[in-house]
């Protein structure tokens, strides 16, 4: 089970989060965090324009390209209890500065790989990335959660969320133009072979950009470290006791129960389009483009996200959130059925469309998924964080298109957007307090 996610321990590290609420000073901590959001979909995005790199540096099939991936998503699954421990020792603030550090410490073993050209050194240091954003994650999502009104919980986490979008839509300009844009395999055509010469200056070409990354991660630690954040331990937990009885079981509420493998299966889909976007729109009978072109493309998959999470919290002002949500799943669901049948301009551009029905996915089902769970709500959300761990399972995908085809593995995508169609019809009923 999952330790108690926004606990602090230090007392100088408690502050009085519900005051700050009914006087609105927690804007400030909520404008930061959105920096923090900012940087993880940054990072975890460039993922999308480094694993085609990787793929020609070291003549990766899909199912070996698609195990990078998986690797950095199983960092959730292992590193989220870890945090959460972390979290309760040391205290929010301080958490999240480490946090940063853990980041930056992967990014500087990227450089390392690079130098090596290490598939393994490659792995290794994507997951300590992945574990610094998990420590990240763990503490951020649920804050946002409960720091305002929980009605509009849903709303709040979609609008912070479109920042980790706004970082997802930048970064591959950023991949496209330092890594694949200075590579031989981003300019070349697709099934091209490298010499080993060119497989040693394309690994190269990552140095730059991940000690950019990393400055800026070590810029942004030191202005959290210093800045007066307000911990949600004391305050959340009082709010949440008044919300709903004490004691009681997890299993007992619906929502959570169906909520966990909602994230599960959802990360499958988000991260199995993302990743083999480039792959998909690079082929012949879809967008004939190199992979430096496929890049700007994978821009607006993400641009679709981070417009329809603005949208989805709009929406959500006035509409139940899981109504919201069902909409999402049918329009995901008919998008991914073109993609995986159609070809040329109308298969490339239902891929990208299915990015503004994904949009509100994640922050939706996480709120709907610890709504009424009471002062069981933080052990709710530690599971709900590692079922992010689903992304893993990115590799399937991966076997399917090596078997099967491309193109027709995005039939395992329609499949996930079932089930969160269920959820929202469903499956996220919260049962009535006695």
């Amino acid at each position: 089970m999952a330790a108690p996610i926004a606990s602090v321990g230090p007392a100088a590290d408690r502050t009085d989060a519900a005051g700050a609420q009914e006087r609105g000073n927690y804007r400030p901590a909520l404008s930061l965090l959105a920096s923090l959001f900012f940087m993880w979909g940054f990072i975890t995005v460039i993922n999308n324009t480094l694993l085609p790199h990787l793929r020609s540096v070291f003549d990766l099939d899909y199912t070996q390209t698609t195990l990078i991936e998986s690797v950095w998503f199983i960092a959730y699954f292992v590193a989220s209890i870890p945090a959460a421990k972390l979290i309760a020792r040391v205290g929010y603030q301080r958490a999240l500065v480490i946090g940063l550090g853990i980041m930056a410490a992967g990014t500087f073993g990227m450089v390392l790989a690079s130098r090596e050209v290490s598939y393994a050194i490659t792995l290794s240091a994507l997951f300590v990335i992945a574990s610094g954003i998990t420590l990240l994650q763990v503490a951020a999502n649920p804050y946002v959660a409960v720091i305002g009104p929980a009605e509009s919980a849903s709303a709040r986490l979609n609008l912070v969320q479109a920042f980790n979008s706004l970082g997802a839509t930048l970064a591959p300009l950023f991949g496209g133009t330092l890594i694949l844009g200075r590579s031989t395999s981003g300019n070349a055509a697709a099934g091209t072979v490298l010499t080993p010469a060119e497989r040693l200056a394309d690994a190269q070409s990552v140095q730059l950009p991940y000690l950019i990354v990393a400055a800026v991660l070590i810029g942004l630690a030191v202005v959290i470290a210093r800045f007066p954040l307000p911990a949600i331990g004391g305050a959340s937990a009082a709010r949440a006791a008044r919300a709903a009885p004490a004691g009681g079981s997890l299993w007992r509420h619906r929502n959570l129960v169906f909520g966990v493998p909602a994230i599960f299966i959802y990360l499958i889909a988000e991260i199995g389009v993302s990743n083999l976007f480039i792959s998909f729109v690079s082929q012949p009978e879809i967008g004939d483009l190199t992979h430096t072109q496929a890049a700007r493309y994978l821009f607006l998959l993400w641009g679709g996200m981070m417009i329809g999470r603005f949208v989805g919290s709009y929406l959500m002002q006035s509409r139940p959130a899981e109504a919201v949500l069902a909409g999402a799943a049918i329009g995901a669901g008919a998008v991914m059925l073109v993609a995986a049948f159609a070809t040329g301009a109308v298969a490339l551009w239902a891929l990208i469309a299915v990015g503004l029905f994904h949009a509100i996915m994640f922050p939706t089902i996480f709120t709907l998924g610890i709504r009424g769970l009471g002062p069981l709500t933080e052990k709710g959300a530690g599971l709900l964080i590692m079922a992010i761990a689903g992304g893993s399972l990115v590799v399937v995908q991966g076997w399917a298109a090596d078997r099967f085809g491309l193109q027709h593995s995005f039939l395992i995508t329609v499949a996930c957007e079932l089930y969160v169609l269920f959820y929202a019809l469903w499956g996220c009923r919260a049962p009535r307090a006695a």
